[in-house]
């Protein structure tokens, strides 16, 4: 079992910047792909950036990549996103998610643990 929680969301100004933390616990943690997600009022949930166990491999909507960078501290079992530049249509509820070891994946599907959510409010 894995459970995911999530902070740092807020409200910021265009071109501003916040770093999201979700913070995990459970005895699997190591055995598990993590991922950010996000999804606006009327929309469906997307990808934003996904990392492996290593850390050092990372994927990223094209959206939000140059801006956005995903991270995670295995010492501490948290994983972040570093969020710069940010417009508003980055405003949603964001979402850390799990994901057993394997294919990389941008598919909500795929996995099948999820935090709460924090919310992101971008004004122009």
């Amino acid at each position: 079992q894995v459970q995911l929680v999530e902070s740092g969301g807020g409200l910021v100004q265009a071109g501003g910047s916040l770093r999201l933390s979700c913070a995990a616990s459970g005895r699997t943690f190591g055995s598990y792909r993590m991922g950010w997600f996000r999804q606006a009022p009327e929309k469906e949930r997307e990808f934003v950036a996904g990392i492996g166990w290593g850390g050092s491999s990372t994927d990223y909507a094209d959206s939000v990549k140059g801006r956005f960078t995903i991270s995670k501290d295995n010492a501490k079992n948290t994983v972040f996103l570093q969020m710069n530049s940010l417009k508003a249509e980055d405003t949603a509820v964001y979402y850390c998610a799990a994901k057993p070891n394997g294919l990389w994946s941008r598919v909500v599907k795929d996995y099948n643990y999820w935090g709460q959510g924090t919310q992101v409010t971008v004004s122009s």
